[in-house]
């Protein structure tokens, strides 16, 4: 089975697609996807399809989803076998009640071993969070753009997402969010912040309060013998964050515009090599956590 979440919902069985377009199917598949080779409690199901509380004959209307989804599954493993794989066999070790399987409580869809679009861009992710701890940035950088490559939109686009969906995606946007941040940070400390400057630019427009990224950017910036503009970041992100909570950047952030206007007001203007607070310099390794991103 082929399960791709990161930009809109695709499941495929043998090539062939199984995901619904009815809403309801549609949303129960995701939320079987989100706890892929796992079982899913029936009361997990019904909070999500039903969140102000489920109606008379909800169990019967679940029955009735998951028994579309075996006809898909049944259909794509008809359409989807090899001509030359015997029928009567291939089709008891590979049924739809073996791919989405009643269990005691619940429910759970076997992958079969197959790809899982969420688990690779997790597995690369790790990688590059361990060579970015061991000071590898070449193999960091790779490994967290493969883990960034994976993402063509947003998670479970196009799908009515309950209470479950809606805490799988706001992990998942986090979980991006830290690989971002660590893939700049190994890009800036391999001396490319040139090439990062309108990357940055835009994502410091889509993610106004994000300070870690509003922070690369003013690197990025200083780096590029442009201090002025990175203190204007800096301001942008202080009114943004002013107006969304009424807070002021973090004392991190405070000491890096110190920074950057010690080299603004300075006679000489070192380009390369600015004299910036420990915790943004590129060249060190840090793990950011889901939490840290704002």
């Amino acid at each position: 089975m082929d399960v791709r979440i990161l930009g809109g919902l695709s499941v495929r069985e043998h090539g062939v697609s199984i995901t619904p377009t009815a809403a309801a199917p549609r949303q129960l598949l995701a939320l079987l996807t989100a706890s892929a080779d796992q079982v899913v409690p029936v009361t997990v199901l019904t909070e999500e399809l039903w969140p102000s509380g489920a109606p008379r004959g909800a169990r019967a209307e679940l029955q009735s989803h998951i028994a579309e989804l075996r006809s898909l599954i049944a259909g794509a493993l008809r359409r989807g076998a090899a001509p030359d794989e015997p029928g009567p066999g291939w089709s008891e070790r590979r049924t739809a009640d073996a791919i989405l399987v009643s269990q005691p409580g619940g429910y759970r869809l076997d992958t079969g071993g197959g790809v899982h679009d969420v688990w690779q861009f997790e597995r690369a992710a790790g990688a590059g969070y361990r060579a970015m701890e061991a000071g590898d940035l070449p193999r960091a950088a790779l490994r967290l753009g493969e883990a960034l490559a994976l993402w063509r939109g947003e998670p479970y686009a196009g799908v009515a997402a309950g209470p479950r969906l809606r805490r799988e995606i706001e992990r998942l946007e986090a979980s991006r969010l830290s690989v971002l941040d660590q893939w700049v940070e190994a890009q800036l400390g391999l001396g490319r912040h040139a090439e990062l400057l309108a990357e940055l630019s835009g994502l410091v427009a889509r993610y106004r309060t994000n300070e870690p990224l509003h922070a690369h950017y003013m690197v990025a910036l200083l780096r590029s013998g442009q201090p002025d503009e990175a203190l204007t970041v800096y301001e942008r992100l202080r009114l943004a964050l002013k107006g969304e909570s009424g807070m002021e950047p973090s004392a991190r952030l405070r000491r890096l515009q110190s920074s950057v206007l010690t080299v603004r007001n300075s006679a000489v203007r070192p380009v390369y090599a600015p004299r910036i607070p420990a915790q943004y310099s590129p060249a060190r390794a840090r793990l950011v956590t889901a939490g840290s991103v704002g």
